[in-house]
């Protein structure tokens, strides 16, 4: 049987006074009872906020540390101007400029495009874009860099084994961090724009591959059928989407596009970022902290940053930033080029188009906006000094002999300065073809120095380029290569047509005749 409980003494129901104030299982009086702890509600409330406190701090530790166990760092400079760990700007909200490159390195993943001699030492940049945000977020300029572009590289150290390399003149940009790294690379950008490069990303072939897989693939299109052996492209006529294999393909391809050379290819590869821009944008990818963590993900693995960008809150800041862009404000441009006199299978800058559109990326201008001008700021030193109004001059402008040495490479430009002379009393000025110089320089012979003054000061030259020369007979205005346009030196102003296509156009390439396949 069943053993019965034993009742506590007294009748079997409870007396009226203990149901009043009601007694627990052990028979103590309620009142007697320690206090309540929180409601059941706030308790609940208080868990489900502590396990996502616990959730989100886990996640944000997971991916951190993932993606900086990803990312691979190398110094931001080859040369002793700069120190490599200072950050330089405010990735939040300066104007940021960061050098895109492609590495054309052959080991690990990338083995099967080809054997580690292709590539030597750092290997060479297979592609070179300086990517330019306005401090504002409302404008971005992305300007390529020809492979076969000669220029002038620097003194360049590498940072890993100390050994320095000295400058070099008249090589292939692609070859400026073969030897000391990709901190010669942005250098030479630096000296060859004027320009001060803030981060630099560095991809190899792999991630070209991972990054088309990880956003669903690139549309693109061809104006025909076209088959490319060297690179591996194939497509068929108009519009296809490419991923993998053959979005690397796409990029790479060296001789489908236009006449077979850099330029062609370089084309192909701002429409394809195009594209690319176009669909971030319209699936809201940047504005996506999550997605854009899995691409970071997948992009970072095949990375090289320098010190300041290698940290995944600047990451995302910088792809934060990007998000509300106007996709007809993101301007794709080329560096003006044309054949290398010594050599025809190699490209020189043209000027003054070239020094032209560095200018107007120093002043900050609108590149989808042609003939934008900017004056240069106070700080600048190109900037002529200020003064009160110049007093009127002791002598007759319409005697003095000035002269117009033409070195601007721009046939009708000493016209142009001839016109602003004599429209302002110079009546004796005269003009002549003269050798080309970079920079524009007033000399003047004994007794005039305040001729050459007024003549530097309606032009708004700099008094440091106003200098005495022997054989020079009166004042001798020498144009250079900076002073290609206007009237106003120094001043900044943006080439027409420079623009080759905007992230809000797309473009078909205009396939090689020779790789057209049926």
């Amino acid at each position: 049987m069943r053993r019965r409980e034993a009742r506590p003494q007294g009748t079997g129901t409870a007396a009226p006074g203990e149901a009043r104030h009601g007694g627990d299982p052990e028979g103590t009086p309620r009142h007697m009872n320690a206090p309540k702890g929180l409601p059941l509600w706030l308790k609940i409330v208080t868990g489900v906020v502590s396990v996502a406190l616990v959730a989100g701090v886990a996640f944000a530790a997971f991916w951190f540390i993932r993606l900086q166990n990803n990312i691979t760092k190398a110094p931001l400079s080859a040369g002793d101007s700069r120190d490599t760990g200072e950050a330089v700007v405010n990735d939040k909200s300066d104007r940021l400029q960061i050098l895109i490159l492609g590495s054309d390195t052959r080991d690990g993943k990338n083995s099967q495009y080809g054997s580690s001699e292709d590539s030597t030492g750092y290997g060479h940049s297979d592609v070179m874009m300086l990517l330019d945000i306005s401090a504002d977020n409302k404008r971005v300029s992305v300007m390529s860099f020809p492979r076969d572009l000669l220029v002038d590289v620097p003194q360049c150290t590498d940072r890993t084994t100390n050994q320095t390399f000295p400058a070099r003149s008249g090589v292939m940009i692609n070859e400026a961090m073969a030897e000391a790294g990709i901190g010669c690379a942005v250098d030479t950008i630096n000296k060859l724009t004027g320009l001060t490069v803030d981060h630099f990303m560095m991809a190899d072939f792999n991630a070209v591959k991972e990054l088309s897989k990880a956003i669903g693939g690139v549309d693109v299109c061809v104006s025909d059928p076209v088959f490319d052996p060297d690179s591996g492209l194939r497509l068929a006529k108009g519009n296809s989407q490419v991923e993998g294999e053959q979005a690397l393909a796409f990029l790479r391809t060296r001789h489908a596009f236009g006449d077979g050379g850099d330029l062609g290819r370089i084309k192909g590869q701002q429409a394809f970022l195009s594209s690319l821009t176009r669909k971030l944008k319209d699936e809201g990818t940047l504005g996506n902290p999550q997605r854009l963590l899995q691409i970071a993900d997948v992009v970072t693995q095949n990375l090289t940053v320098d010190e300041g960008l290698a940290s995944v809150p600047t990451l995302l800041t910088i792809g934060g930033r990007l998000k509300d862009i106007d996709v007809s404000k993101v301007a794709f441009v080329s560096v003006p080029t044309q054949a290398a006199a010594i050599d025809p299978n190699r490209l020189e800058l043209v000027e003054p188009q070239a020094s032209q559109l560095f200018a107007a990326l120093r002043a900050d201008l609108d590149l989808t906006n042609p003939g934008a001008t900017a004056t240069p700021a106070p700080g600048d030193p190109t900037a002529a000094p200020t003064s009160a109004p110049p007093a009127p001059p002791a002598y007759d402008k319409a005697l003095q002999p000035v002269a117009v040495a033409n070195g601007s490479g721009i046939g009708t430009r000493a016209q142009e300065i001839l016109g602003v002379l004599t429209s302002n009393g110079f009546a004796q000025s005269v003009s002549y073809l003269a050798n080309p110089v970079d920079q524009t320089v007033v000399y003047y012979g004994p007794e005039f120095a305040d001729v050459a003054t007024d003549v530097a000061t309606l032009f708004g030259i700099p008094a440091t380029q106003v200098q005495q020369a022997p054989g020079v007979t009166g004042v001798q205005l020498y144009i250079g290569t900076d002073f290609g346009t206007g009237t106003a030196y120094g001043a900044a102003s943006v080439p027409d047509d420079v623009v080759n296509q905007t992230a809000s156009d797309a473009v078909c390439q205009q396939v090689n005749p020779l790789y057209i396949t049926q």
